[in-house]
């Protein structure tokens, strides 16, 4: 019997979660290390160069980034399929999963999450307000306005679920941490998108997760996620003392 993936990485991270429902759709076996890049050790140094995550090991096996990880397991596990047969179809899906990795990342959560959440509660720091309102008030609503042109009224993008949907949606669920949700009336398809993505068994099951530790302290959140039920590793690489990470570039 073929041993369980490792996944290192926070529930609340959208690249975490990218992998997390690409795994749960495939039906993977896995264990998890639920830390967050801030607090990770030495040894997750070692794993993890740029100090990001997520990581995944598969016996002598590491591998870096949320996308490089999607696609191996798709070549590793064919079905159900997550990115589209008809190649033209598969270049537009990994141009969606780019831009969510990119420029959403950047402005839904470098601009807004990691402003309001992580600055102030992890580091300690303030809050850049104008930042946060320029995110708010031109570079949300101008990605918003592109993906309204993307998005189908109904289903999925491409017919079936693919990995461009997945990428999308997990990017506005970390968002609705820190209470932004997106205007149905200004942007009515990519609203309705967001809703039937975050409805999906996939979702649903993380979010139980997400939610027993959004408010809790890093410290305490793998005992909670222990409690909820989270398949945890038998050992971490988080330390107490959160510390940055490599710029972003």
């Amino acid at each position: 019997m073929s041993q369980p993936y490792t996944l290192i990485g926070n529930y609340i991270s959208p690249y975490v979660r990218k992998v997390l429902v690409c795994m749960e759709l495939k039906g993977l076996d896995y264990r998890i290390d639920p830390m967050t890049p801030f607090i990770g050790n030495d040894d997750f140094s070692r794993v993890s160069p740029l100090r990001r995550i997520p990581v995944l090991i598969d016996g002598e096996l590491v591998l870096n980034d949320s996308s490089v990880i999607c696609q191996y397991l798709e070549d590793k596990h064919a079905q159900p399929a997550l990115y589209p047969a008809d190649i033209a179809q598969r270049a537009k899906a990994r141009w969606l999963e780019e831009y969510a990795d990119t420029h959403l990342a950047d402005v839904l959560i470098w601009r807004l999450f990691y402003q309001v959440a992580i600055r102030k509660h992890i580091f300690h720091e303030p809050t850049d307000e104008a930042i946060v309102q320029r995110a708010r008030e031109v570079e949300i609503p101008a990605a918003l306005d592109y993906l309204e042109t993307q998005l189908p009224v109904e289903g999925f993008i491409f017919g079936d679920l693919s990995i461009a949907d997945i990428s999308l949606a997990c990017y506005f669920r970390t968002a609705s941490f820190v209470r932004y949700a997106v205007d149905a009336q200004r942007w009515p398809r990519t609203a309705a998108f967001v809703q039937r993505m975050l409805a999906l068994p996939a979702f649903q099951k993380l979010a139980q997760l997400e939610e027993s530790i959004l408010r809790i302290p890093l410290a305490q959140q793998r005992e909670a996620l222990a409690a909820a039920g989270a398949p945890l590793t038998k050992e971490t690489m988080g330390t107490h003392a959160p510390r940055h990470g490599l710029p972003r570039r």
